[in-house]
C-alpha cells in the first residue's frame, strides 16, 4: 500500500510519510502534556499522536489528503515538544514536513494563500537585494508614520504583518559591515556568518552584534557571498522542492571558504541547515551536505565552552530566557544559552515556568492562527510582569520579533533582546582595565 503513495506523490521522497516512521510512534500519549497546541484544544486530533493516526490513514490511503488533514495538520506548530520527550525517538519534524508536502501537491489549501505565499516564498525572500528595497520602502513608510496609518486601516494577516514590524531606523546589514570584523586580542580562529534572509533587514543589529561577539571572543568573521535563505519556512510549508534548491545554493556559497565554523544566530534557521544532509538524501549533494552540517554551529553552542571569557564582561540587569523552539527541541540545545547568561557578571537571571514552550510565533503560524498564537505568547508576557524582569533574552530572530510586538502591545517597561545583543552589551559595559 505505501508503494502506491510514493507512485501518486513522486516528488515527496522516500522519507516523507515513510512508514517506519510513522510505525515508531507507539500512540503511548506520553507526548500529549508537551504539546502546545492539544494543551490548548484539548482535542486529540490536535496531539502528536492524533495527527500521526491521520498521517497513517493518509499513507495507507484510508483517507484523503483533505480540508479536515489539511487543518489539524496546520494547525501544528511545528514546535517539536514532542520529539524531546517522546521514548521512541518518532522524528515528528520530519512527519510533519512530509504530511505539509502530501497537502501541497493535493491543493488543498485556499487558492489566495497558496499564490501569496509562493510570491513571497519564492519572489522575495530568497533575494536580499529585492528584501533590502523592501525594507528600504518600510523603512521610509515608518518614518513618515503611513505604516501605522496603514495598520489602523488593515485588518486580517496584513494587519498582523504589520504589527510585527520592529523600528526599522537602524540600516540593513550588509557583509560590508563584517570587512574590518578582525578579532580583538589573541586570534581564536576564523567563522563564516550564515545571515539569512529576513533578519538583515529587520533586526540588523542582531546581526551585528553576533559579528561583534565573535571579535570579542577573537574570531575573524567572514560572510560569504552568494548565500540565501536556508529553507525552513519553504520546507515547513510543503515547498519541499523550494528548499531543496536554496540548499544546494548555500552549500555552493560556503563550499570555498576555509573556517573553523558556520555560526547561526536564528535557532529555526540552524534546526534546517542541519538537516540538509536529510534534505538532500538521495541527491548528488547528499555528501557535501553531510560535510556542511557538521560545520553548522548555533551561536551559542559555539561560544558556551569558553563562556570564561564573559568574566571580563559586565552587566546589572534581571533576565529572563525564553527558550526557541527549533533550539532547544530541534537542535537539543538547553543548557548553553544559560550557561552564557549566568556567567555574565552583574546579571541576575530567573529562569522562566515553560521556558521552553512555544511562544507562538512558529514562523507564519502567529499570521495563519493569530488568537492561538496570542494565547501562549501572552502566558510568557503575564510571568516577565509579575517577576519584575527587565529583558526577555531569546535566540530566534522570529521569537524576538513575536515577543516584541507582544510587550509594545501590553506597554511594558521590558526589553526584548537576542543573547548575541545582550552579550554585545555587556562587553561594551566591562570593567576599563
Amino acid at each position: 500500500m505505501s508503494t502506491m503513495v510514493t507512485e501518486k506523490q513522486p516528488t515527496t521522497g522516500a522519507m516523507l510519510l515513510d512508514r517506519d516512521k510513522l510505525d515508531a510512534c507507539v500512540q503511548c500519549g506520553i507526548c500529549l502534556a508537551s504539546c502546545p497546541t492539544y494543551r490548548e484544544l484539548g482535542t486529540e486530533m490536535d496531539s502528536p499522536r492524533g495527527r500521526i493516526f491521520l498521517m497513517k490513514m493518509v499513507q495507507e490511503e484510508r483517507l484523503e489528503p483533505d480540508t479536515l488533514f489539511a487543518k489539524h495538520m496546520n494547525l501544528c506548530l511545528g514546535c517539536r515538544a514532542c520529539e524531546t520527550v517522546c521514548p521512541a525517538a518518532v522524528p515528528f519534524g520530519s512527519l510533519l514536513d512530509a504530511a505539509k508536502a502530501v497537502i501541497e501537491q493535493s491543493r488543498r489549501l485556499p487558492l489566495m494563500i497558496r499564490f501569496m505565499r509562493g510570491l513571497v516564498f519564492r519572489y522575495l525572500i530568497p533575494y536580499q537585494a529585492r528584501l533590502r528595497l523592501l525594507g528600504m520602502l518600510l523603512r521610509w513608510m515608518q518614518r513618515l508614520g503611513l505604516l501605522t496609518l496603514v495598520e489602523c486601516i488593515a485588518s486580517g494577516r496584513l494587519r498582523e504583518a504589520l504589527r510585527l514590524l520592529p523600528d526599522l531606523s537602524a540600516p540593513p546589514f550588509s557583509p560590508r559591515d563584517v570587512v574590518a570584523a578582525i578579532p580583538e586580542g589573541a586570534r581564536r580562529g576564523r567563522v563564516a556568518l550564515f545571515w539569512g534572509c529576513l533578519a538583515p533587514i529587520l533586526l540588523p543589529n542582531v546581526q551585528r552584534a553576533t559579528v561583534a561577539v565573535l571579535r570579542s571572543y577573537g574570531y575573524e568573521v567572514v560572510v560569504p557571498e552568494g548565500q540565501t535563505c536556508c529553507g525552513a519556512l519553504h520546507l515547513h510549508s510543503g515547498l519541499r522542492d523550494d528548499a531543496q534548491m536554496l540548499a544546494r545554493q548555500n552549500l555552493a556559497a560556503f563550499a570555498n571558504y576555509e573556517n573553523d565554523a558556520i555560526i547561526v544566530n536564528a535557532a529555526g534557521c540552524g534546526a534546517v541547515l542541519k538537516r540538509y544532509p536529510e534534505l538532500l538524501c538521495g541527491t548528488t549533494e547528499e555528501e557535501s551536505a553531510s560535510r556542511f552540517h557538521l560545520r553548522v554551529n548555533d551561536l551559542t553552542e559555539f561560544l558556551a565552552p569558553v563562556s570564561d571569557m564573559l568574566q571580563s564582561a559586565a552587566l546589572q540587569a534581571t533576565v529572563t530566557y525564553q527558550d526557541p523552539c527549533q533550539l532547544v527541541h530541534g537542535q537539543r540545545i538547553r543548557n548553553e544559552p544559560r550557561q552564557l547568561l549566568r556567567a555574565v557578571p552583574g546579571l541576575e537571571f530567573k529562569e522562566m515556568p515553560d521556558a521552553d514552550r512555544c511562544c507562538g510565533s512558529a514562523g507564519i503560524y502567529s499570521l495563519l492562527h493569530p488568537d492561538l498564537s496570542r494565547r501562549l505568547r501572552q502566558a510568557k508576557i503575564d510571568h516577565t510582569a509579575q517577576h519584575g524582569i527587565r529583558i526577555i533574552v531569546t535566540a530566534n530572530p522570529g521569537c524576538q520579533l513575536y515577543l516584541q510586538a507582544g510587550i509594545r502591545e501590553t506597554r511594558l517597561d521590558v526589553e526584548v533582546l537576542h543573547l548575541a545583543e545582550l552579550l554585545s552589551r555587556a562587553f561594551s559595559t566591562r570593567p576599563e582595565g
